[in-house]
């Protein structure tokens, strides 16, 4: 049976339609894990919240339970325990990342680029419960952060080990990764189109990962399938509808545009200030360390609770034209445009506590928040001043959510179109457009996500594809150096002639070389540094008995095959053998140097970049 699973197994990874069966395999593992995600994260939340009495809103197309009715009578006992959640949530998380999986602490999406780039696709098997578990103990307790992250190493950390367990290359794991990072995503916020682009192009600042597009594709809408088939398919927000906007508004989204690039600028900075220089320099325990950012967002919270969480129940009120503020809904524009602006700062501080102390959460929703926040700003503030220019408010909070994550994360068809699936937003196509290439044409040297590369040339993930194609287009004799006679020792030599050879050699690959000139072997520095001072081994040791068996490079060979034989023996150089004549072997014509070698790699790049 094993023999037959394995035949199976050949033929399926040799077939063209391989990334198929891939694709569908890691989308139902993906969609059923997001499943139990998101449900365990909404049971959470609504059983912590519930039994202070308290409710966070949710906008229609995430609701699985009942809100809790508020107990008045309680106000003050639930005041404190509501103010006191983060910390506890954070600290649960704190252990847990701290004792299980370091590499599950902050947002999730930054660990899976991480894991493409530099580990090679590889994501341990118990990251994606750590992950899980940690992301809902922060979320469920009002922590200031997101499903996205999470959710996308998840399935990154599924893909991965399918591809591990299946024994696929590295290149096909790094494939299955991303196939379940999108898988992950694209179940959770069925946006099955917008979460396949985020997952190739969350990688670079300038370019995709198009050799992954058909299986993050097919992994995506089937884990989509999956998830609506048991939760329904109803869409996150309920947005009303939007006419097309006309040419005159364009205005109106360019200013809002221009007005997430600094915000967004400052986000980064403040980001990235709290985790390096706050939190990581504190005198304290690790996994006490998102507790203490839990308590900061619950100070925040005492007075803008409106952070707690992901927060995309508010926006969803702004959507339905007010927000609802201590019972009361705000519809005044004026009053909208300062409490909006507010929210939207104390939003940035607590999701700065919340990931910057290492609590486990994603990015895209606050940054979804706070630009939809900034977009009520512009969308109200604008319709205050100029109600043609600003006909409608609520578009420019949706087109805010898509331009301010375009800038701070440098993926703009991704977000645009995912926010496009979640809403049904379609009409605002061209501002969303307009907005998010603005926005990241302004910031496109900076980013969220630190493990960005700037493209595929600079990716270690790709270093092999471009080493090969540069090496096979370069020949050994551009490089290596020709000489008249190279050193070299005779198979019969003593181990002293081997050794005085060695130190007054100006290589650290010596030859052997029989009394016919035929190359023999190969004798290398670091084969004799361990026993160089025994005197001993020249009684009885020759240059036959040692020798490695004999690699050479001719001067027609390209430079890959060099590489390839570098790589192999590890001599740090290589003879060059010349034409055999006839009963003749072929002569040592010169030395190629691997250092040598990479120069010329290294010079070759340069030159084609710059070219």
């Amino acid at each position: 049976m094993r023999e037959l699973a394995q035949r199976l197994f050949r033929a399926l990874n040799e077939s063209p339609t391989r990334w198929l069966a891939f694709g569908v395999a890691t989308g139902i593992a993906s969609g059923l894990v997001s499943v139990l995600f998101f449900v365990g994260l909404e049971f959470a939340g609504h059983q912590v919240f519930g039994s202070i009495g308290r409710s966070l809103p949710s906008p229609p197309g995430e609701i699985l339970f009942e809100a809790a009715e508020e107990d008045p009578s309680q106000g003050p006992v639930y005041d404190w325990l509501f103010f006191a959640l983060p910390a506890i949530g954070g600290l649960i998380s704190g252990v847990l990342v701290t004792r299980y999986a370091p590499e599950a602490a902050g947002h999730g999406t930054d660990e899976m680029i991480r894991a493409f780039h530099r580990e090679r696709g590889v994501i341990r098997p118990r990251i994606p419960l750590v992950k899980g578990l940690a992301t809902i103990a922060t979320l469920a307790t009002g922590g200031s952060a997101g499903k996205e992250g999470p959710i996308a190493q998840i399935g990154a950390g599924i893909g991965s080990v399918l591809a591990t367990r299946l024994g696929l290359s590295a290149r096909d794991r790094r494939i299955l990764l991303l196939a379940g990072a999108a898988g992950g995503l694209g179940a959770i916020f069925r946006a099955p189109l917008g979460s396949a682009i985020t997952a190739i192009e969350v990688l670079y600042q300038e370019d995709f990962e198009s050799d992954a597009l058909i299986p993050c594709v097919i992994s995506s809408v089937t884990a989509y399938a999956v998830f609506v088939s048991l939760l329904g398919s109803a869409r996150i927000f309920d947005v009303p509808a939007i006419p097309l906007p006309r040419v005159q508004e364009l205005a109106g989204y360019l200013l809002l545009s221009l007005l997430t690039v600094p915000i967004g600028g400052a986000y980064i900075r403040l980001f990235y200030g709290a985790r390096d220089h706050v939190f990581a320099k504190l005198p304290i325990p690790r996994w006490l360390s998102p507790a203490l950012g839990g308590l900061g967002v619950g100070i925040i919270g005492l007075w803008v609770s409106q952070c707690y969480g992901s927060g995309w129940g508010y926006i969803q009120q702004i959507l339905n034209g007010g927000l609802i503020v201590d019972g009361e809904r705000l519809t005044d524009p004026m009053v909208l445009v300062t409490t909006l602006s507010v929210i939207a700062l104390a939003k940035i501080l607590a999701t700065c506590l919340t990931i910057g102390s290492g609590g486990s959460g994603g990015v895209f929703g606050p940054t979804l928040f706070i630009g939809g926040m900034l977009g009520g700003v512009v969308g109200y503030g604008g319709n205050l001043l100029s109600p043609t220019i600003f006909p409608v408010p609520e578009a420019y909070v949706l087109v805010g959510m898509a331009s301010f994550f375009a800038g701070v994360a440098s993926a703009p068809i991704g977000a645009m179109l995912m926010v496009t699936e979640m809403t049904g937003g379609y009409t605002l196509l061209p501002p969303l457009m307009l907005s998010s290439v603005v926005a990241i044409l302004f910031m496109r040297h900076t980013s969220i996500y630190q493990n960005q590369v700037r493209d595929r040339f600079r990716s270690p993930a790709h270093v092999g594809d471009l080493t090969l194609n540069v090496l096979e287009e370069m020949k050994v004799s551009d490089v290596y150096s020709r000489r008249e006679k190279v050193s070299h020792v005779i198979p019969e030599a003593r181990f002293g002639v081997l050794r005085d050879a060695i130190l007054v050699n100006e290589e650290a690959t010596l030859p052997v070389v029989s009394e016919s000139g035929e190359l023999v072997g190969i004798i290398t520095a670091e084969q004799l540094r361990p026993v160089m001072d025994d005197v001993q081994l020249d009684q009885f040791v020759v240059a036959r008995d040692i020798c490695a068996p004999p690699i050479f490079v001719r001067p027609d060979d390209d430079l890959y095959r060099a590489h390839e034989l570098f790589r192999q023996s590890g001599c740090p150089q290589l003879p060059v053998l010349g034409s055999e004549t006839e009963n003749l072997p072929a002569p040592i014509i010169g030395m190629l140097d691997y250092r040598d070698m990479m120069v010329a790699y290294g010079r070759e790049l340069v030159r084609r970049k710059s070219g």
